[in-house]
């Protein structure tokens, strides 16, 4: 199991700022058949994550289908609806300093692209790069992480385990995973 080494990250809330964040979670908490308040506000901080990997790792995450659920996407749209705030946050706010744009394409017609291993390969190259920003993923943030989801009910991997996973190699401790499963999910 990797030792706890990575640097405190800002949370969803610094790098929003608070009347943001709360906007947003107010926002989703509101809806209709909404989860409660705790719950959005997991999703928010999961999205803010998602989009600081991407600013961090462009080179590395730039233009990969999306590897969260649906419900963490509304609320990078509901985001870059916030012009002014968003274009602060990804290039004042975000590690990377620039813009992060979105473009919508069905998991179906990714995988089409790439292939089930690469998009497997892409799906897993997330994982390590989230460890070393937050580190583990916890019971909070697994509902929203489509392939760690998938890692932990499917394939029965640990939390512990799936932080361990190397995307280059697809092992975990002493196991090894194999590339086409993760697109299942």
């Amino acid at each position: 199991m990797p030792t706890d080494t990575h640097t405190a990250a800002p949370t969803a809330q610094d790098l929003l700022g608070t009347a943001l964040h709360d906007e947003v979670v107010r926002h989703f908490a509101e809806q209709p058949d909404a989860p409660d308040p705790a719950f959005v506000t997991h999703q928010v901080r999961e999205c803010v994550r998602y989009l600081y990997l991407v600013s961090r790792h462009p080179d590395r995450l730039g233009g990969l289908f999306l590897p969260v659920e649906q419900d963490i996407d509304e609320i990078w749209h509901y985001l870059i609806l916030q012009t002014r705030e968003y274009r602060e946050l990804c290039e004042q706010r975000l590690p990377g300093g620039h813009f992060i744009h979105h473009r919508s394409i069905s998991y179906d017609a990714y995988q089409a692209d790439p292939g089930r291993e690469t998009a497997a390969e892409e799906a897993l190259r997330w994982i390590p790069l989230y460890t070393a920003a937050f580190g583990p993923f916890d019971e909070d943030a697994l509902p929203h992480w489509t392939v760690v989801r998938f890692l932990h009910d499917q394939l029965g991997l640990s939390l512990a385990e799936i932080a361990d996973l190397d995307a280059g190699t697809g092992t975990a401790g002493k196991g090894t995973l194999d590339a086409g499963a993760g697109t299942a999910a």
